[in-house]
């Protein structure tokens, strides 16, 4: 049975990461954009990396120009937006697809260990969210492709997902969850 470890991500370089490097923590893989409408959870992201990554947790980001093209401009670009509207310190990757023929096959993995369930419908942006894809697809609800920027997998200390959150997730119930797992 695979786990995250069995994976590798391009660091903003090119270089090759292992993730097996992050052996034993818990993990939150989060695909970003720099100008969408959910990257203020920057802000709440690097609060939260703040608060426990002590405890044996790390946010990896990976920046993703799929949805809306919102992850304009290079890697190094993206960095230097991030660290200074957002303070993040957190491990950022090279930016890729989630999605398609190019995803990464780390992404190929999560999306087959935890399928989509649905945007939380309490959230302001669900219904236009709901509306972009009903107009693209009308079966986008059948499949596991991510469906916007900000989607996050939790990783328990042995690699596997234990959790999969939509865009429109409070942060405050993921940090539970995560919380459970530290």
């Amino acid at each position: 049975m695979k786990t995250v470890y069995d994976f590798s991500l391009s660091d903003k370089k090119g270089n090759e990461v292992k993730l097996s490097e992050y052996k034993g923590k818990v993990l939150l893989i989060v695909n970003s954009a720099t100008a969408c409408g959910f990257t203020p959870q920057y802000e709440e992201l690097e609060a939260m990396y703040g608060r426990l990554k002590g405890q044996g947790f790390e946010i990896l980001d990976i920046p993703c120009n799929q949805f809306g093209g919102q992850a304009p401009g290079t890697d190094e670009e993206i960095t230097q937006f991030c660290q200074m509207k957002f303070g993040t310190d957190f491990p950022q990757f090279k930016k890729s697809d989630v999605n398609g023929d190019n995803e990464l096959p780390l992404y190929t993995w999560l999306k087959g260990e935890k399928t989509f369930k649905g945007f939380d419908k309490g959230h302001k942006l669900t219904p236009i969210l709901e509306d972009l894809h009903d107009k693209q697809d009308p079966k986008w609800r059948e499949n596991s492709d991510i469906k916007w920027n900000f989607t996050k997998f939790l990783i328990n200390r042995e690699g596997e997902v234990v959790a999969r959150f939509e865009p429109t997730k409070d942060l405050a119930e993921v940090e539970r969850s995560i919380k459970e797992l530290l």
